[in-house]
């Protein structure tokens, strides 16, 4: 399997490394895009940094490559994921204005049909950022947000990320190692 993962200048930056993380215990090749709001915010917040991120992606293309092979559709992937995807991100991606690597990697993947997963992390939704959400679910998005359950019981904010990197796996199939689900004992 062949994921895009996208990560943009939304807060959550470690959504995105418990997702690669992931991906890379389950033999997924992956394609790390990080936008340069992205690393704006990793500077800013003092949490995962760019090495934190790349340390778990197979390859990593700068955002200003717009010749990388993700930014075609003749380069075959089985979908693409941002975590987390900023509002300014979820706009262009929506209204399919593809400036750089990771909207134009988005775009490509609606095109050619294959599951784009948007992961926005922000709140409150203002009207322009709800209607985006709407018109990239349209466009054949999947939108969702950081927003961890708690059945599960959680012990500590590995295991809150780690509930949102599951439902996000999910939407690939890939079941997240460790992974408790609801129910799942049988009651």
């Amino acid at each position: 399997m062949r994921l895009v993962v996208g990560v943009s200048g939304g807060s959550g930056i470690p959504y995105a490394r418990d997702v690669l993380r992931a991906l890379h215990g389950l033999n997924v090749e992956t394609h790390l895009v990080v936008s340069s709001g992205a690393k704006r915010v990793m500077s800013a917040e003092g949490g995962p940094q760019l090495a934190d991120l790349t340390e778990w992606a197979t390859h990593v293309h700068e955002d200003r490559d717009l010749a990388a092979s993700v930014a075609s559709g003749s380069y075959r992937t089985n979908g693409m994921l941002v975590i987390p995807c900023s509002a300014g991100t979820l706009a262009k991606i929506a209204h399919g204005f593809a400036d750089n690597l990771l909207p134009r990697a988005a775009h490509v993947t609606l095109k050619e049909r294959r599951p784009l997963v948007l992961v926005l992390r922000e709140d409150p939704l203002p009207r322009p950022t709800l209607h985006n959400m709407l018109a990239a679910h349209d466009a054949g998005a999947t939108v969702m947000t950081a927003s961890p359950g708690f059945y599960h019981a959680p012990k500590d904010v590995q295991e809150l990320l780690h509930f949102v990197t599951a439902r996000v796996l999910d939407q690939f199939g890939l079941d997240a190692p460790g992974f408790k689900r609801w129910r799942e004992d049988g009651e």
